[in-house]
């Protein structure tokens, strides 16, 4: 588990912790976590240059990609995952 610390674009801000379960991948913002269930299932780009990959909740780069890509992310401490799941690897 890991926390990441960012801003929603109309400035609000939120600290959350990545659980790394299925059943609830966010914990500490409803919002945030409701933005990472609506994003389950699509593929997102794990870093800048990918690769792509599908959201899921027990797929804490997955979840940290989400966050990155639709909010501003500010901070990210703990165990931050540096190798991206990808399937087929």
């Amino acid at each position: 588990m890991f926390t990441v610390t960012g801003s929603f674009d109309d400035g609000a801000t939120y600290t959350v912790q990545i659980t790394g379960r299925a059943d609830r991948p966010v914990v500490g913002s409803y919002r945030a976590a409701a933005l990472v269930e609506l994003h389950l299932g699509e593929r997102v780009a794990l870093s800048p240059t990918g690769p792509l990959a599908a959201v899921a909740g027990d797929d804490d780069a997955s979840v940290l990609a989400v966050l990155r890509e639709y909010t501003n992310v500010i901070e990210a401490s703990g165990p931050v995952p540096r190798r991206p799941r990808v399937p087929g690897s």
